[in-house]
């Protein structure tokens, strides 16, 4: 995969210019006279019995005539409402739906509304877990959701829920998954109230327009830019010197910034290729008082690495070293293979931690534990930690103004921005938050304070079409009543209502007509091979295809269909699911040890059978992935009972991609699993397949807090 760096940021071509004769100078902790007013503000607030805030109230009154968008800054208080509004329903003998993004999010407030509403009214239900889901409020992840509506539309019967609250409702323009939040909105009932809360959205109006037109009731936007907590703009020259970013009127650089950034031999942090002293950056901030601090760094690799730069720094505070010793010692004493995990020590004695998504979830729970609890002073993170996760600082510190979106490298948007800054400042813990801007050879300056004064970005659709939906669509839709669903797209919508149509159209490319003839596209391939009748409805087979709400649903049910699968083998039929799960490419030179007879007999006649069927969806335009036996060897390994350790040496990923790989399966076995009627002993085989690869250190101990 071609993972090429577009530079955000491109000096003129000066010698030395962030190059090999840039001088590295030594930090002496300093701050510009300027400053001194605004670090008198730092400190912690006095104590007050909550009020809430006028927005919150508004918010509250919306929502019990009609649906409510809430946008506002990260941090602001938008659970309240959602708390205030279950509540109410609760108090009527309702039902509440409260839907979020994360897993680790649903079992965060899960956890939360179990001690307001009491553990036996409330349930979760995230693919992982599922427990009580008969309860008056159900947390649960927004596909899970979207699959109920499913469920609902074609039994012919409304969601039983009096209230449904979609969290971190900007998703809705996540280019992966905004095509569930999308399809949540115009899935659901018009009785059923609707609350989206979500941090800062630039069209927050249209899309509230965009909801009244398809719900037929009112959308009443409830908006809030000002922060809890002030944030302020700092710039941390390599010497050691805090600046302020931008100057007093936040229109241009403060003259030291613009007079480093015209420099043409500008000092540097460190050397080409290398991270900054952080221990040392930290040195500057402690005196300063501005930790406890996330630093967003571009990769896992530099979040790991960061950790060892941090070993010259002091302890700042031995009776806090003491009480997060003891703190550690409790949250890991139910999971021994975090009490071994390589950087317990640089959590313990350096109060330093690195949280990505190569982390095992035990591990970062401990470490989001920790920082809530203030026993932390930095945490090196991706940026995937800004977006839904309680995890406030202090301080922020950016090295970057790009990002990395999976595939390239692109300039910070608006909103990635609002939501990293979004961890600066706790409220009712800080006075001031800042957000820190550290050279480098990737980072742009100018960009960085262009974006303190943009407003947030506007939310598109990411509507499309996929063989999942298609064949849920058509459980209890006709194609034309289908066309009339797609209609009620958001990017529909933004063509016929925007006031230059032309440009409307070219920026949607008539998404109305696109996502109809998708849909045909899916639809007459599912009527060549057998899913769906020439008239539209789905064949015997297409309905229990239905029920494999996965990425490759077909491909899954072709397997079915040719009985390729082995269905009375857990641990080979957790193997095989995996092929579908996989989407890394693989070196399949594995040792002869770890690749079973069994296994590699099954592995080949799974690919061989279905070559012909891949082709001809790819003959089609269709995107199929390869199949790799790594994935298979790994899940076939941990089914059969081997050591973490010995399948992360079969897998050869880090352990949170392991992780991943491994629920990823379990979810896609539990929809195999529905498949009873037809394929009674592969739905019974599934179920074992889940106990064998459900278990630690996978499966969280959800009471470690």
């Amino acid at each position: 995969m071609n993972r090429r760096r577009r530079y955000v940021f491109k000096p003129k071509q000066r010698k030395g210019k962030f190059g090999y004769r840039s001088r590295v100078v030594k930090i002496r902790p300093g701050a510009d006279a300027g400053l001194k007013k605004v670090f008198a503000s730092i400190g912690v607030p006095d104590k007050k019995p909550f009020k809430p805030d006028p927005f919150q109230l508004k918010a509250l009154s919306a929502i019990e005539r009609a649906d409510c968008l809430v946008t506002v800054p990260t941090g602001a208080g938008k659970t309240w409402i959602a708390e205030q509004a279950m509540a109410r329903v609760h108090g009527k003998g309702g039902r509440s739906w409260y839907a979020s993004p994360l897993k680790a999010l649903s079992n965060t407030k899960y956890g939360e509304f179990s001690e307001i509403f009491g553990a036996e009214n409330v349930g979760i239900l995230t693919g992982d877990r599922k427990e009580n889901p008969d309860a008056p409020v159900i947390v649960g992840t927004t596909e899970i959701l979207r699959n109920q509506l499913y469920d609902a539309m074609h039994k012919g019967v409304t969601l039983l829920t009096d209230l449904v609250i979609l969290d971190e409702a900007h998703f809705l323009g996540d280019e992966d998954r905004g095509v569930v939040w999308e399809e949540i909105m115009i899935y659901l009932p018009e009785r059923t109230p609707l609350l989206l809360l979500s941090a800062t959205i630039g069209n927050a109006n249209i899309i509230a327009k965009w909801l009244s037109s398809i719900r037929s009731k009112k959308c009443i936007v409830i908006q809030e830019t000002k922060r809890p907590v002030p944030l302020y703009p700092l710039f941390f020259h390599p010497s050691g010197t805090l600046f302020p970013l931008t100057d007093y009127r936040k229109s241009r650089l403060h003259k030291k910034v613009f007079a480093y950034v015209n420099s043409k031999r500008p000092p540097v942090l460190a050397p080409p290729h290398k991270l900054p002293p952080f221990g040392e950056i930290m040195s500057v901030f402690n005196k300063y008082r501005l930790l406890p601090a996330i630093f967003f760094l571009k990769s896992r690799a530099d979040c790991d690495h960061a950790l060892d730069l941090c070993a010259d720094i002091p302890t700042f505070d031995e009776h806090r070293k003491a009480r997060r010793s003891k703190r550690i010692q409790e949250l890991v004493s139910q999971s021994p293979h975090i009490a071994g995990h390589r950087q317990l020590g640089h959590l313990e004695h350096l109060a330093v931690g690195s949280h990505h998504s190569g982390q095992l979830p035990a591990w970062k729970l401990v470490l989001e534990t920790l920082m809530t609890e203030g026993l932390l002073d930095a945490v090196f993170a991706t940026s995937t930690v800004a977006a839904g996760v309680n995890f406030p600082a202090r301080t922020i510190v950016l090295l970057n103004s790009d990002r990395f979106n999976g595939r390239d490298f692109l300039p910070l948007s608006p909103t990635e921005f609002h939501q990293m800054t979004g961890r600066a400042g706790r409220r009712g813990m800080d006075h001031i938050g800042f957000a820190v801007t550290v050279p480098g050879k990737f980072m742009d300056i100018r960009r960085i304070a262009k974006l303190m004064t943009l407003p947030p970005s506007d939310v598109a659709s990411q509507i499309k079409i996929n063989f999942s939906m298609a064949l849920n669509l058509l459980l209890s839709h006709t194609p034309d009543q289908i066309e009339d669903l797609l209609k009620k797209s958001f990017a529909t919508y933004m063509i016929v209502t925007a006031g230059n149509k032309m440009r409307a159209r070219k920026f949607f490319k008539d998404e109305h007509k696109q996502l109809w003839r998708d849909f045909l596209h899916h639809l007459n391939f599912l009527k060549d091979t057998g899913y769906v009748t020439e008239q539209g409805v789905l064949t015997a087979d297409g309905k229990w295809a239905s029920q494999l709400r996965v990425d490759q649903p077909i491909m899954i049910a072709q397997g079915f269909r040719l009985g390729i699968f082995p269905e009375s083998d857990p641990a080979l039929l957790a193997a095989i699911i995996a092929l579908f799960v996989n989407e890394r490419e693989s070196n399949d030179s594995i040792e002869k040890m770890f690749k079973p007879k069994t296994l590699l007999t099954t592995f080949r006649k799974v690919k061989t059978s279905l070559e012909p069927f891949a082709k001809q969806m790819t003959d089609r335009g269709f995107d199929v992935r390869p199949l790799f036996l790594r994935p298979a060897a790994t899940l076939y390994a941990w089914a059969a009972g081997q050591s973490w350790e010995k399948v992360l040496s079969i897998a050869q990923i880090e352990e949170g991609d392991l992780a991943m790989l491994i629920l990823r399966t379990a979810d896609n076995l539990r929809h195999v699993r529905t498949l009873t009627r037809v394929f009674p002993q592969a739905a019974e085989t599934s179920a074992r397949s889940i106990e064998l690869i459900m278990r630690y250190p996978v499966v969280m101990n959800y009471d470690m807090r």
